[in-house]
């Protein structure tokens, strides 16, 4: 956060200072900044900001740097996944959806959603409650997403009842495309845990391995899951065990609370698997990148084939930009 003296003509400088923007970040960047009056405050009953574009575009890095920037702390910055946690969990304490929203966003004058999606017509309906609060307060928003707000809840099954809630977005926030020729994770260089983990190509391992390992169980509510080992810091499970039972995102923003290192073994390529086993390493890889927890991965084809040709799970593309970022050695084989 930036001290009170600071103006927004020095964060301009300070962002050009560190990197270089490519055309429509430089024009996202500007239309955040506009939010901010000259001591770096929100400024009252403005329009928020919808930030979306491809995967690795920059959109995160965006909005991050913008919410450092601004010198208020009365401002929440929440992974959708994470939000949705804390919402359920606020949500069973109080026994109020409408409490829980109450106790999230507290005095916020700025709250910031990384990641804003919209694939269930269930979280559909808690998220235009929510945006109903938002806008009501007058706190400014700004979201970032790999989708427009037209394209937010596809289904046409379900579209049409999240047609209101899309108008209102467009009616409170500014709708810039971030969505630059350059998917900057490919080119490598990011200094976070995450990308220092690996992804690794290796032979699946024998049904006799597994049943000779005994594994150790972790608990997670009613359900327990069985990993290959744990430690104080670090997780060790299969992709079976993880993604192939009733798994949620909360729990994985649980048990990423918990473990700092992950290894997640034997991913096989998805488009063999159920869809509901394929969405729920979507949404672990989520979890994992914005907790910023190393993990080493195993699989049994390139990345390129581990994603291709899934048919119906959407965001597997957000997914191949970060899962690009581990390092890639030579493959290896084991079992």
């Amino acid at each position: 956060m930036t001290s009170s003296s600071t103006t927004v003509e020095d964060q301009e400088d300070a962002v050009q200072d560190n990197i270089t923007l490519d055309t429509d970040q430089l024009r996202a960047r500007a239309r955040l900044l506009a939010q901010l009056d000259r001591r770096g405050h929100p400024v009252k009953r403005h329009r928020g900001t919808y930030l979306h574009g491809r995967p690795g575009r920059g959109k995160t890095m965006l909005m991050d740097d913008f919410f450092a920037s601004v010198a208020s702390n009365r401002k929440r910055r929440f992974h959708f996944h994470n939000f949705f946690a804390e919402l359920h969990t606020a949500a069973y304490e109080s026994g109020s959806i409408d409490k829980a929203i109450d106790t999230l966003l507290g005095n916020a004058e700025l709250v910031c959603f990384d990641e804003f999606h919209v694939h269930d017509i269930g979280d559909a309906m808690l998220i235009a409650r929510m945006l109903d609060a938002l806008f009501a307060r007058h706190i400014l928003l700004v979201v970032t997403s790999n989708y427009p707000p037209a394209q937010l809840l596809p289904n046409p099954l379900f579209h049409d009842r999240f047609l209101p809630t899309i108008a209102r977005i467009v009616a409170h926030l500014d709708v810039v495309s971030v969505d630059g020729p350059l998917d900057y994770r490919r080119r490598g260089g990011a200094d976070t845990a995450f990308a220092a983990g690996r992804y690794l190509i290796c032979d699946a391992d024998s049904p006799a391995d597994r049943v000779a390992d005994p594994g150790v169980d972790i608990h997670l509510g009613t359900r327990t899951i069985r990993a290959r080992a744990i430690d104080d810091a670090a997780l060790v499970i299969d992709f079976t065990a993880m993604c192939g039972t009733a798994t949620a995102a909360s729990d994985y923003v649980e048990l990423a609370r918990r473990f700092q290192r992950w290894t997640l073994c034997d991913v096989p390529r998805l488009r063999e698997v159920p869809p509901d086993w394929a969405m729920r390493f979507v949404n672990l890889i989520d979890v994992l990148y914005d907790a910023d927890r190393e993990l080493t991965l195993t699989a049994r084809a390139p990345l390129s084939d581990l994603v291709a040709d899934v048919p119906a799970i959407p965001d597997i593309a957000r997914t191949e930009s970060r899962l690009g970022e581990l390092h890639q050695p030579e493959s290896v084989a084991i079992g």
